[in-house]
């Protein structure tokens, strides 16, 4: 089968049977670049953005639950990044960061994880819509890059040993090319024998480990190669892999003039009126888009 020259905006499942290992390798184009171009960050938040928003489509996309949502946050004490949110459903991911402006231009070129969020903790939550559970791990920011921090909520809270790579670059117009590996040990835990995910020094996921760091990031954010290549690249010499389904990715943000309206009518009034200007507009932001959205303080009412 002919493959695509440019393969963007897409996540591909794969499994290693031999290994007990599962993967997932994507890549982010324009479906990235619409988000970060709302925002007009500088570009070292901006970076940041464009990682967090990798890592929360390629951890998302592993969700069984079609309806079901991974929501990905940073919480911080006097960092320069006050908030950091993003989140993936249904192959659609969205996110912002809110930081202090004025710390930031203090800082240098490329600040490090910790300069930007000092003690801060990433919170990795996931929202199973069909049966309304919700789990919730958080691991501190300890590492160099978010990548590391997804990579010790898998071990730390999950006890699945994981690898987790992200790579960023720009290709000759300026546009912001993202991919990641996504790399588990699948736990088999069958009544009577030990649990793998028990066992984080287990040979096969060492080998699986050992080959998935070999993929440079200059790989996973080059769009000329397809996601099916790299995959071939670090295990064409394992026994069997098997392709999984393929996620088409893109951005996606769920706020609209009539949702923003119903929200508005839960208040009274009295309180539509406060927030209304000398227009009769209530001027809502969306933190996520960075749309304006002026609604009338009466349409609300009847929303």
């Amino acid at each position: 089968m002919q493959q695509s020259t440019t393969d963007l905006d897409r996540a591909l499942g794969f499994a290693i049977p031999s290994r007990s290992a599962r993967g997932r390798v994507l890549r982010l184009g324009p479906a990235l670049d619409s988000v970060l171009a709302a925002h007009a960050y500088p570009p070292a938040i901006e970076a940041l953005l464009a990682e967090a928003l990798t890592l929360a489509a390629l951890i998302g996309s592993t969700l069984k639950d079609p309806s079901g949502q991974l929501t990905m946050q940073t919480r911080t004490e006097n960092g320069v990044v006050r908030l950091l949110v993003c989140d993936y459903r249904g192959g659609e991911v969205r996110g912002y960061i809110d930081y202090d402006a004025d710390k930031f231009a203090e800082m240098p070129e490329k600040p490090t994880l910790f300069a930007l969020f000092g003690q801060g903790y990433l919170a990795i939550t996931f929202d199973l819509a069909t049966t309304g559970e919700r789990y919730q791990g958080i691991v501190p920011l300890d590492g160099d890059t978010l990548a590391q921090a997804a990579e010790s909520y898998f071990v730390q809270s999950e006890q699945i040993p994981s690898l987790v790579s992200v790579g960023i670059a720009r290709d000759g117009d300026g546009h912001t090319i993202a991919g990641g590996l996504f790399l588990q040990h699948l736990p088999e835990g069958e009544v009577g024998r030990e649990r793998l995910h028990t066992r984080l020094d287990h040979p096969e996921w060492e080998h699986v480990e050992a080959l998935g760091r070999t993929m440079g990031v200059d790989e996973l954010a080059d769009p000329a190669l397809p996601l099916e290549t790299l995959v071939w690249r670090l295990f064409n010499e394992e026994e069997e892999v098997r392709a999984l389904a393929s996620t088409p990715l893109s951005r996606g943000c769920r706020c609209t003039g009539d949702y923003i309206a119903s929200v508005l009518a839960k208040f009274t009034p009295e309180e539509r009126r406060e927030m209304a200007d000398e227009n009769g507009l209530i001027q809502v932001d969306c933190a996520f888009c960075a749309t304006k959205f002026p609604i009338p303080a009466d349409a609300a009412a009847v929303a």
